[in-house]
């Protein structure tokens, strides 16, 4: 006998896109499919392209139950347990942010420096050390984190993907007296008072501490700059994600450490995203 069938995938993903549509999800069809796909067991290419096909009940339920999840604003990539970044794929909870296409510019700086060795600051879910390290073979990371969760999603990463040998990770503070070609940081830029303000997504499912720097926003960046600072030697390089308009005043502490070349680059949105001292 059959499975029983809930509805066809045309009308479970009106109804479902609808629903999170009114709910102030910013993608819901987009969300509502991957969901799906989820659910079923098929692509999303496939989903689309045969809309009068039948949704099993089984999968209908979970997808309903992920839909509920979603409603609440559940960051899809929570929802799923994972999220691609680059090459790689990542599991992500609560425990760590969800990897965001602009911390890719991170990548793509230590990608063109061609670094021996790298220092990571705050890996959270392994994503920026893991991508390099699947990216760059010669090169050897060391990945710092204060939180021992976060750092505990990052093992699981970097075990799952076969990099234990190239990418070791440190609770708290980098190693002394070890030298990096360059150091890569995606730190806590969010102010005290940006907190309440973010979308929901943001706020209600990532880790606070892994966002918020303080009163300015700029205190976790000034902190671990001032320490770069009198590293003997200086690390040849540095990359910083920052918040929008941060740019110019995060670049010019960059230049007051000791880095004589600074640069900003741009995230696709055209927001001044990452600083580049060297």
């Amino acid at each position: 006998m059959s499975p029983a069938i809930a509805a066809s995938v045309g009308e479970a993903l009106s109804s479902a896109a609808e629903a999170l549509a009114a709910a102030g999800v910013e993608s819901p069809r987009l969300d509502a499919e991957l969901l799906l796909a989820e659910a079923t067991g098929r692509s999303r290419a496939t989903l689309v392209a045969a809309p009068e096909a039948g949704v099993e009940a089984s999968a209908a339920r979970g997808f309903g139950g992920m839909v509920r999840r979603r409603l609440v604003r559940e960051p899809v990539a929570q929802i799923l347990g994972r999220k691609g970044f680059r090459r790689i794929e990542l599991a992500v909870d609560s425990r760590v942010l969800v990897p965001r296409p602009e911390t890719e510019l991170l990548v793509e700086v230590a990608l063109e420096l061609e670094p021996r060795t790298v220092l990571d600051i705050g890996t959270g879910s392994g994503a920026v050390a893991l991508a390099l390290a699947d990216e760059l073979p010669a090169a050897t990371v060391v990945a710092t984190d204060t939180s021992l969760e976060a750092l505990a999603v990052a093992k699981a990463n970097r075990d799952r993907l076969g990099l234990g040998g190239r990418v070791e990770l440190v609770y708290g503070s980098p190693p002394e007296r070890r030298e990096f070609d360059l150091v890569l940081a995606n730190l806590p830029y969010v102010s005290d008072a940006e907190w309440a303000r973010l979308a929901p997504e943001i706020r209600d499912f990532e880790p606070r501490e892994a966002l918020v720097s303080g009163p300015t926003g700029l205190e976790t960046i000034e902190a671990v700059v001032a320490e770069l600072a009198v590293a003997d030697p200086l690390p040849a390089a540095v990359a910083l994600e920052v918040g929008q308009g941060q740019a110019p005043t995060v670049a010019e502490l960059v230049r007051r450490a000791g880095w004589e070349t600074v640069e900003v680059r741009r995230d696709l949105a055209g927001i001044d995203r990452v600083v580049v001292g060297r």
